[in-house]
Formats: C-alpha cells, sequence, structure tokens
C-alpha cells in the first residue's frame, strides 16, 4: 500500500510540474514540446483526480470514527452512519486507482492508422472491407474525431481491396487498437442464386502515429518514388506525378499515398505511415528477441489471427478471444461498437491485473 501511495504522490508531482512547465516561455514558444506535455498531463489528470477524491474520503473516514469516542449518542449514531456510507467508497476509489495505475501502451493517446484489405473471398471479401471502413467512419463521426485517406483501391463490384485512413482524435490508437486482425463474414452475397451462406474475410491493421521525435528512420533506408495518380480523386489526378511510393528497404515495408492535393502532401503523409508501419515491425521483433507473448492475449498485431465473426441471419457479432456475443450485428454495422471496444479494454485491464500481460 505503502508503495502504491508512493507512487501516487510521485504522479501529483509530476502533474504540477506539468502545470508550470506548460507556461515557462520556452515551451509555449515551443509546439512539439507543449503538444508531448499536452499529453502526459492528460494522461495524469484521472489519477490525480481519483487520488485526490480517495484522500478526501480517507480524511472524512478518520473524522468519522474519532467522532465514535464521543459520549454523546447521537454524534456516535451520525459517525457510524458516515462510516458505512465512507468504507465502500474508500474501497471503490482504491480499485479505481489499482487500475489506472496499470502500465499504459505510451502511445494510447496517439492518433492512429487503420488499414482495411479485402482477404478471403474474392468480391465478398472486398465489400466487407468497405462494410467495415463505413462502420468505423460512422464511429468515428459520432465520437468527433477526424479520419484522413492515405490510400484507397476500390472494387468494380464494391468496397476496397485496400483502403488505408488515419483517425485524429485524443486516444485513438487505444481505442482502435484491438482491431488488428482477420475479421470473418458469414452471410449470403448478392450475386449468390442459391441462397447459400458464404464465409469471407477482411484484415485490419491498426498502427500509431509516431513522432519524428519519438523514433527515427534512416533516410538511407527508403526508396521514395513519384508517379501519376490513378482512380477517381478529382481533377488533379493524373495530370501531374503527385502519387508518392516509399518502400523500407530492411522491412519491404511498402507505402503508397495518392490522396493529398499535392505531391508534398503524399510525401508528408507517407512518411508518417511508413514512420508507424516500420516502428510496429521494430517493436514486434524487439518482442520477439525478449521471448514476450505478444502485447497480451487480445493481441493488438497479427494479421491471421481470426478476432471476430459477423453473422448476418443471425444478426450475430462475436469476437473470439473475449467470448463476447451480442444479436446487434445492425447496430454495430452502423458505427455503434462502443460497448464492444470497452469490453476489449476490460478484458484486457483483467488480464494486466492478474499478471498475464
Amino acid at each position: 500500500m505503502s508503495v502504491m501511495i508512493e507512487r501516487l504522490e510521485g504522479m501529483v508531482n509530476r502533474y504540477h510540474e506539468i502545470n508550470e512547465l506548460m507556461m515557462s516561455p520556452e515551451v509555449v514558444s515551443d509546439n512539439k514540446m507543449l503538444a508531448k506535455l499536452g499529453r502526459e498531463q492528460a494522461d495524469l489528470t484521472q489519477v490525480v483526480e481519483t487520488y485526490t477524491e480517495y484522500k478526501k474520503c480517507v480524511e472524512q473516514l478518520e473524522e468519522a470514527k474519532a467522532l465514535l469516542m464521543e459520549d454523546d449518542k447521537e454524534i456516535k449514531e451520525m459517525a457510524k452512519a458516515e462510516i458505512e456510507e465512507l468504507e465502500p467508497k474508500q474501497t471503490e476509489y482504491l480499485n479505481k486507482l489499482e487500475i489506472l495505475l496499470i502500465p499504459k501502451d505510451p502511445n494510447d493517446s496517439h492518433d492512429c492508422i487503420v488499414e482495411i484489405r479485402g482477404a478471403a473471398g474474392g468480391d465478398e471479401g472486398n465489400i466487407f472491407a468497405g462494410d467495415l471502413y463505413r462502420m468505423y467512419g460512422k464511429y468515428i463521426e459520432a465520437v468527433g474525431w477526424r479520419t484522413e485517406i492515405i490510400e484507397m483501391d476500390d472494387c468494380e463490384a464494391g468496397g476496397f481491396s485496400l483502403v488505408s485512413f488515419e483517425v485524429k482524435g485524443d486516444g485513438a490508437y487505444g481505442m482502435f487498437k484491438f482491431e488488428s486482425g482477420s475479421h470473418r463474414v458469414q452471410r449470403v452475397p448478392k450475386t449468390e442464386s442459391q441462397g447459400r451462406i458464404h464465409t469471407s474475410t477482411a484484415t485490419v491493421l491498426v498502427t500509431p502515429v509516431i513522432e519524428e521525435e519519438d523514433f527515427d528512420i534512416d533516410m538511407n533506408d527508403l526508396e521514395i518514388e513519384t508517379m501519376r495518380s490513378s482512380g477517381a480523386g478529382g481533377q488533379h489526378i493524373n495530370k501531374t506525378d503527385s502519387a508518392v511510393r516509399i518502400i523500407h528497404k530492411p522491412t519491404g515495408i511498402v507505402v503508397k499515398c495518392q490522396d493529398g492535393r499535392s505531391q508534398h502532401e503524399n510525401r508528408a503523409t507517407a512518411l508518417m505511415t511508413i514512420r508507424s508501419r516500420v516502428y510496429e515491425e521494430h517493436q514486434r521483433k524487439l518482442e520477439e528477441e525478449q521471448g514476450m507473448e505478444r502485447r497480451s492475449k487480445i493481441g493488438t498485431g497479427d494479421r491471421s489471427e481470426k478476432i471476430r465473426t459477423y453473422n448476418y441471419p443471425q444478426n450475430r457479432v462475436t469476437d473470439h478471444r473475449i467470448g463476447y456475443t451480442v444479436q446487434q450485428l445492425d447496430r454495430i454495422m452502423e458505427g455503434r461498437v462502443q460497448e464492444l471496444f470497452d469490453a476489449l479494454q476490460a478484458a484486457d485491464q483483467q488480464e494486466k491485473l492478474a499478471g498475464n500481460a
């Protein structure tokens, strides 16, 4: 308990230190440092507020216990009632603090890049990739975040063979990271004349947006090409070499970006994306070398891992990692995924509390 209190006091001190730093002229004039400190402060806010409430509760409890020593019967009764009310509150605050003190992924507060690919099932896999893109888009809009397209290869039958986009919002990566993996759909395709149910898949990969100062890429490792943009996208398409493709030679990771209005914009987006992908690969190898299990049993990275099934005939969604099933597929596909996201985060917290991750 004393170790926990010591840690909490240290966090309170750091919170106040950040407040002072953010008012200093050197930090105010440095946007990157200001943003970095702002993220750290946001991460500490809930802990500091909860700890303040906990301390207030402990103080009130001690005062109430002292009143039990009084001779006045009425005061004693009042103190007993107060203790009965405050003791469960104290336990509640401690449980909340225990969860808040679980080591966080430092990237949870970052924006993220979501890449969706049509996989098994041909046209139906691509159509499903489009359905997932719309599902995420509706959720992002509902929570007031923004998206920016990085790459989009649409298909004649509908949907996408590939669509990747940046999600801009506080805590976007922390919310989306458990979406990485293979998503399976079971339904009757529009082209199926016999009414048979087909199984198709789309894969999702979610990576955090990594700032230049947090992870450095050697520019000599990059092969940068420019080319004419292709496909739908406005009058500028096919008139200039505005599309940019970057290959990271050591890993073979390739990123193409053509949806920006200029080569400069596409190059900046492609560099941001390749930095995030290379960082993710670097983390994966590091964990492999250290013999660590991939982040947690819930997982946040393997494309081949079948994580979820969307069964249209039964209006059912099942997340296989946590045994979560709801008969509300229609609502889920309309972007109402918060309960599912919350269940995944709660399961991850429980694993970490149990020391399994």
